[in-house]
């Protein structure tokens, strides 16, 4: 076992971001050693930061967001189109569809996706209120931007399953080639869906 290097208040701090996705206990120790050498500017902000986040952070009760308000900035944005309702798997794919800027509808975080492996149920997931979101006379297409993972799609079909008996347009996001990919670099099963998705040019 690696003996310690410093104090435990800093092993601590080591351990605690080493556990954050994508840091490793050397890039932890790293970041660790960066916000100690900028204790004034990057540690004790970061810390306020984190205290008032711990403090104020709310899940929205509407779509499943998390923000300072409930119901979140995006939920209370009359400027959406109340038409569109985008179903995501976690927070993190609500934030990087905000970060496209590619649609300004509303949404609904599941909380995950159905896994019998890891014993994820329907129950266990938002899709309840999902429907009951969707059977707004507002709501006129449900857009599936879930993962493509074999999980993924099982929610995705189960998803559309449980919104059959409301007669709306159900679509998903396109699977294929990326752009700026090159055919060559590109898997048989990518190749395969943008095949099968193709569009007129």
């Amino acid at each position: 076992m690696p003996q310690a290097v410093a104090g435990p208040e800093i092993e601590r701090l080591i351990q605690l971001l080493a556990r954050m996705p994508g840091l490793g206990p050397r890039s932890a120790r790293r970041a660790a050693l960066q916000l100690i050498k900028k204790r004034d500017t990057l540690l004790a902000p970061l810390g306020e930061a984190m205290r008032v986040a711990a403090e104020r952070i709310v899940v929205c009760r509407e779509c499943g967001n998390v923000d300072t308000c409930d119901p979140c900035t995006i939920c209370r944005d009359s400027a959406r189109d109340r038409s569109l309702l985008v179903v995501v798997e976690d927070v993190s794919d609500l934030w990087a569809l905000e970060r496209s800027g590619a649609v300004q509808a509303r949404y609904h975080v599941l909380g995950g996706v159905l896994s019998a492996l890891d014993g994820v149920r329907p129950e266990h997931l938002s899709i309840a209120r999902l429907v009951e979101r969707a059977a707004d006379p507002a709501v006129t297409e449900v857009i599936l931007a879930l993962n493509a993972t074999v999980d993924g799609q099982t929610t995705a079909h189960y998803v559309t399953e449980a919104m059959s008996h409301l007669g709306r347009r159900i679509t998903r996001l396109a699977h294929g080639v990326p752009v700026g990919g090159e055919l060559d670099y590109l898997d048989e099963g990518t190749l395969s869906a943008a095949i099968r998705s193709r569009t007129a040019f």
